[in-house]
């Protein structure tokens, strides 16, 4: 019995089976993970720090310039001049260090988003006009600024925020501006005019949704640049007046001894180290993570 075969049959190609590509998997750096780790957990300690089986940062806790040592809580860091500890001393002072950072980085990120916005949005002599003002308070020099304003007013956080505020405004200024400008030409913005939306709700709904990530990934890096900047007015002795501590603050009172005890001002040094260091990972990661004109170009 003979089978017919027709032409069809005879150059069918045999099927094929479809190639499977694996998915992309994002690296997960350590360091990043490790700083997340670090900023939560300092930032829990200084919420809790009343709760702690820790003597406050103002009643000796031992003998003087005792050395970091196994035993009781409060001398897990050692003591400072006058005996206190400095556990306690660096918990207490990471709640003044985080709040100015943050509260001040939240004021420039508003006003500087605002300006931006506007500026970018509106051009014209708006934007001469806000650009003019923000070159000109980056060309002043922030330390004299900083200074200026801690000789003039009474040292205090409310002088420490408002100098700290003026210096972040021109850098949100200058990044929301740029995106603002990069956004206003896409085509839903261009549509949203043509249907006759005021310029307010193209500004809040249109164009300040897709502004947010660049600015909240940068965040983190402002905040870290401020904690630095605040130690620095207070290692000068401008910045938060004792006997509240601060970490720049305890790295002046310790400077002088510090042939003999040492601890007194590294113990603080590591915390700044560790916690700018873990705000610049953070930022980088978000930023990467968040800001699209960053995931294009990778």
């Amino acid at each position: 019995m003979t089978v017919g075969l027709t032409i069809d049959d005879a150059v069918a190609p045999a099927p094929v089976a479809t190639p499977v590509v694996p998915l992309p998997r994002r690296k997960r750096s350590v360091i990043v993970w490790a700083s997340y780790a670090w900023l939560f957990t300092i930032i829990g300690l200084a919420i809790v720090v009343g709760l702690l089986p820790l003597a406050t940062y103002s009643v000796p806790a031992g003998a003087s310039r005792l050395t970091p040592q196994l035993g009781p809580v409060d001398l897990l860091l050692g003591t400072d001049s006058f005996g206190r500890s400095m556990l306690s001393r660096c918990i207490y002072g990471a709640r003044v260090s985080l709040l100015i950072g943050t509260v001040a980085g939240l004021a420039g990120l508003a006003i500087g988003t605002i300006l931006g916005l506007l500026g970018g949005y509106l051009g014209g002599r708006t934007d001469r006009f806000i650009s003019l003002l923000t070159d000109s308070m980056l060309a002043f020099p922030p330390l004299i600024l900083l200074l200026a304003l801690a000789a003039i007013l009474t040292p205090s956080v409310t002088t420490i925020l408002i100098g700290l505020t003026l210096v972040t405004i021109p850098n949100f200024v200058r990044l929301a501006r740029a995106n603002t400008i990069t956004w206003s030409s896409r085509e839903f913005v261009r549509a949203a005019k043509n249907m006759g939306a005021s310029n307010t709700r193209i500004l809040i709904k249109e164009i300040l949704p897709n502004v947010l990530p660049s600015l909240g990934s940068f965040f983190p890096i402002v905040v870290a640049a401020l904690i630095v900047a605040e130690g620095s007015l207070s290692f000068l002795g401008l910045g938060i007046p004792p006997p509240q501590p601060s970490w720049g603050g305890m790295i002046n009172e310790g400077k002088g001894a510090i042939a003999t005890s040492p601890h007194l001002v590294f113990v603080p040094a590591v915390f700044i180290f560790f916690t700018v260091f873990s705000l610049n990972q953070v930022g980088d990661h978000l930023r990467l993570r968040f800001d699209r004109t960053m995931r294009d170009a990778s």
